[in-house]
């Protein structure tokens, strides 16, 4: 018993390749953005700013995540018999998580921003979608037949077969069948459902702990690595190595350890007693062109909320 893995990859519609590496990313993005509205709107912020976020976002997290990629692999691009222009084959896999994180909160910084709201809240809504998207999008591994473990016999071991990533479909032999390599570790599953899991201890701390001001996406960041390091361990793909253990576990290793210590200090800060989303709460109680201005649908919620959630010594975070 195994699990079975596509022979096929890319389809076309005339001339128009659909790949399924992107339709996962596409399907994880949106249902990551219908979470995050959700639980946006439940902290009482403006209905269609994660949205309006997601544009920014998206766009400068897939920018960084590639260029994370090739940073950390270089040699298929630019090594002896590496080709530059490949780099920019978004569609044949390759981004790297950290510097989807990184360059994407650049992008939601700018979205809040121009939004007038604080970025803390934001990211706390934000990361359970997250989870959602990279859940998702791991599945465009698998129909790419990569990013697997180690050789195993388990019942769960996935089928892997000889790929031509140019063509987007399995290598077939003589008899015109598939060429099989064999049957290995699904990391790639292992990743979709450790974030899955992630998402529901997200959920349930967030409601028991009252997290806020950031510390939602902290504690993400730091569930998603504990995993992330144990899944690494068991890929056999070319990676550069640093001490015999590979880049990425470095990072996420050095990465937990950071949002740890900020969700420590963050909880010290604030134990979940209030939580200020606007940047400056006044205008949406006097000033015009304010996207939470008087006049506009949520004005008046949200500059009561703004108030309740102002700290208890009258103090206004820091943003």
């Amino acid at each position: 018993m195994e699990i079975p893995s596509p022979v096929q990859a890319v389809w076309y519609l005339g001339p128009v390749p659909i790949r399924a590496y992107a339709l996962c990313i596409v399907a994880g993005i949106v249902v990551g953005v219908l979470l995050s509205e959700r639980l946006w709107r439940a902290k009482g912020g403006r209905p269609d700013l994660i949205a309006d976020i997601a544009i920014w976002a998206v766009p400068f997290g897939v920018v960084g995540a590639r260029i994370y990629h090739v940073i950390t692999s270089p040699q298929a691009y630019f090594g002896p018999e590496g080709d530059p222009v490949r780099a920019l084959y978004i569609w044949e896999g390759g981004l790297g998580i950290w510097g989807a994180v990184a360059l994407g909160a650049v992008g939601a910084w700018i979205g809040a921003r121009r939004a007038g709201y604080r970025l803390p809240p934001v990211a706390d809504a934000l990361a359970p979608g997250l989870l959602v998207a990279q859940a998702l999008g791991r599945w465009g591994n698998w129909f790419n037949n990569e990013l697997y473990g180690r050789p195993t016999d388990l019942p769960w071991a996935v089928r892997i077969h000889q790929w031509d990533d140019a063509a987007g479909r399995a290598v077939r032999g003589p008899d015109g069948e598939p060429v099989v390599l064999g049957t290995y570790h699904p990391t790639f599953l292992y990743e979709s459902l450790w974030c899955l899991a992630s998402l529901a201890v997200l959920l349930v701390l967030q409601r028991r702990l009252r997290l806020v001001d950031g510390q939602v996406f902290a504690l993400y960041v730091v569930l998603y690595t504990a995993g992330r390091v144990w899944i690494e361990a068991l890929r056999i793909d070319d990676a550069n190595e640093i001490l015999g253990l590979r880049v990425n576990i470095w990072v996420s290793a050095i990465v937990l350890l950071v949002a740890l210590a900020v969700f420590v200090r963050s909880r010290r800060r604030n134990p979940g007693v209030s939580e200020q989303l606007l940047r400056d709460p006044a205008p949406a109680t006097t000033g015009e062109g304010h996207p939470d201005a008087p006049g506009t649908p949520d004005a008046a919620d949200d500059a009561g909320r703004a108030a309740r959630r102002t700290p208890p010594d009258g103090g206004a975070s820091t943003p």
